[in-house]
């Protein structure tokens, strides 16, 4: 399923960050067991339980947890932006085939050996990029700007005024994982409709973007580390999660069952939610 997909995605993308010299970078990735039991805080847990568990699946909670003064360990990957692959001219993306029948040859193309690192990213990318979508999602992958705009504007509507939301770290760290306090009340954003765009490795830019029909909620949570790192971090709460997949990583964190209870998570700086602005009449509703 989709969310399930960008959730796994998430977890590859954390460990395969690769940049090479020359036509672009790709980025590594790796999938990780996840861990069974209620969301667990750093300094509840011995120091040997920490180092066995992935510390990339501490991004998940439920609504319950979106309180002032809730502390939780989160992992937030940071990245070097003048390193990171960058979105190409939709003219010269569209030059470049997307596909796995064309795998070999984009192998070639980008200087990568078959079975590397790098290869092993780019078949990841290409196979869920072509897997069908299941029932009541939509999705693409954008190669260009345009191409992302162009399908964001499809689902919220082609005359929609839309607006991007993501995290940002408002202080400078390498430190990647920490216990996190929520500091305010967290902000909800409207989102009848919303469309998650999720990076992956690729040599060049390319986004995994994707629209449910199921429910979610949007939230701005302004986060203080133990350490005084402060970040606004987007989260986004899937409200009915009876048609995932048994396995999927959450339900293993949260010790959960599908269905069971809602599923958020935080998104790195580099992944985007588009939702749509107001319009005049529902501004006008609510202030009748």
């Amino acid at each position: 399923m989709g969310a399930e997909f960008a959730f796994k995605f998430f977890l590859l993308y954390l460990l395969l960050v690769m940049c090479v010299d020359g036509k672009g970078g790709a980025r590594d990735d790796s999938q990780s067991e996840g861990m069974h039991g209620e969301p667990v805080h750093v300094h509840d847990h011995p120091s040997s339980h920490m180092d066995h568990m992935d510390h990339s699946l501490l991004v998940f909670f439920t609504l319950n947890d979106l309180k002032v003064g809730r502390t939780m360990p989160i992992n937030f990957p940071k990245k070097d932006p003048s390193k990171s692959p960058r979105l190409l001219p939709r003219e010269d993306a569209n030059s470049i085939p997307f596909s796995y029948e064309k795998l070999l040859y984009l192998l070639q193309f980008f200087s990568f050996s078959n079975g590397s690192p790098q290869a092993i990213a780019m078949e990841n990318t290409i196979r869920e990029c072509e897997i069908k979508p299941i029932k009541g999602e939509v999705k693409f992958c954008a190669t260009s700007l345009e191409s992302m705009l162009d399908f964001v504007q499809g689902i919220l509507g082609l005359e929609s005024r839309f607006k991007v939301v993501s995290t940002t770290y408002l202080t400078e760290s390498s430190i990647l994982l920490q216990n996190y306090t929520i500091r305010e009340v967290p902000k909800e954003v409207p989102a009848p409709k919303m469309v998650a765009c999720h990076t992956m490795p690729y040599p060049y830019a390319v986004f995994y973007c994707h629209s449910q029909e199921t429910k979610n909620k949007v939230f701005m949570v302004s986060l203080i580390g133990e350490n005084g790192d402060i970040v606004e971090a987007l989260a986004v709460c899937h409200l009915d999660t009876s048609q995932w997949s048994r396995n999927h990583v959450s339900f293993k964190v949260l010790g959960i069952e599908p269905g069971s209870s809602d599923v958020c998570h935080f998104f790195p700086e580099d992944n985007l939610v588009y939702v749509p602005m107001p319009t005049m009449s529902n501004n006008l509703r609510n202030v009748m």
